[in-house]
């Protein structure tokens, strides 16, 4: 299938983990193009209260959506999408919303040990949605939820090419191993699109090895399964929003450095 004026992809994040989603579209999606919002201006979401981010989310879309006209929005931002994304499907209903949301069925079927982790920021942790996915596909499983205050940021941070200690990091993932009697953890669930980036420091920083599980590739599978195919590459560029609109020279190198215009 093929169109005249095809549009582009929107990727959505509290910041800028949302590339792990990103890099793996393009993989599934070369012909398209891509407008990576990044909500600088609110990050991090942990700090807001429910009702404030639902509605700072929702007028956020209704500009975007407004401005950029996508063919698909992608939330890649597990915080985001477990509060709003039924918020956000109902108030655009002509809008196809691919969300995020913790990994913890296929973590399920995957343990051997049945003691799984998921590793969060606090918003996603306290979430229904997150506990309800535990109780469909994980009641045979020991699920273990780890609510980070301070990773997402110390991912920003390593993301844009900063040292972190490495007793730092070790600690906000030590609480993620478990160690009973002839057990032990052996999948820790990645329920931020910031924290792949940090995957190979958290196998360095280990206790023990066990399968992170990153959820980007997924995402790209399904946002892939709703948009159409094109015989050949849209026309334009794939462009970065912040909506502070003013982000520092790091990250901008840094968005150049995955192909990024930032506008």
């Amino acid at each position: 299938m093929t169109s005249t004026n095809p549009k582009p992809i929107l990727m959505f994040d509290s910041g800028i983990g949302g590339l792990t989603v990103l890099r793996e579209a393009r993989v599934l999606m070369p012909e398209r193009h891509f407008i990576y919002v990044a909500d600088d201006a609110g990050f991090p979401y942990g700090g807001w209260e429910e009702p404030a981010l639902k509605t700072h989310v929702i007028d956020l879309f209704g500009k975007l959506l407004n401005e950029h006209d996508p063919e698909i929005c992608v939330i890649a931002c597990n915080t985001a999408f477990t509060l709003v994304g039924s918020d956000l499907r109902a108030a655009f209903p002509h809008m196809q919303f691919v969300g995020t949301v913790p990994a913890i069925k296929p973590a399920a079927e995957r343990t051997r040990s049945g003691l799984v982790s998921v590793l969060a920021t606090p918003g996603t942790v306290k979430r229904a949605y997150t506990r309800d996915l535990i109780q469909s596909f994980a009641t045979q499983c020991d699920v273990r939820l780890v609510g980070s205050e301070n990773l997402a940021r110390m991912a920003e941070a390593y993301i844009r090419g900063e040292a972190l200690p490495d007793e730092a990091v070790r600690a906000e993932i030590i609480p993620c191993f478990v160690d009973e009697i002839g057990r032990k953890t052996d999948i820790v669930v990645l329920a931020c699109t910031h924290y792949p980036f940090m995957a190979n420091l958290f196998r360095k920083l280990a206790p023990w090895p066990v399968d992170w599980l990153d959820p980007a590739e997924a995402i790209a599978r399904q946002a892939r399964r709703l948009v159409p195919p094109l015989e050949m590459l849209a026309p334009g560029e794939d462009i970065a929003v912040f909506t502070s609109g003013n982000p520092d020279f790091s990250t901008r190198r840094l968005m150049q450095g995955f192909g990024l215009r930032v506008v």
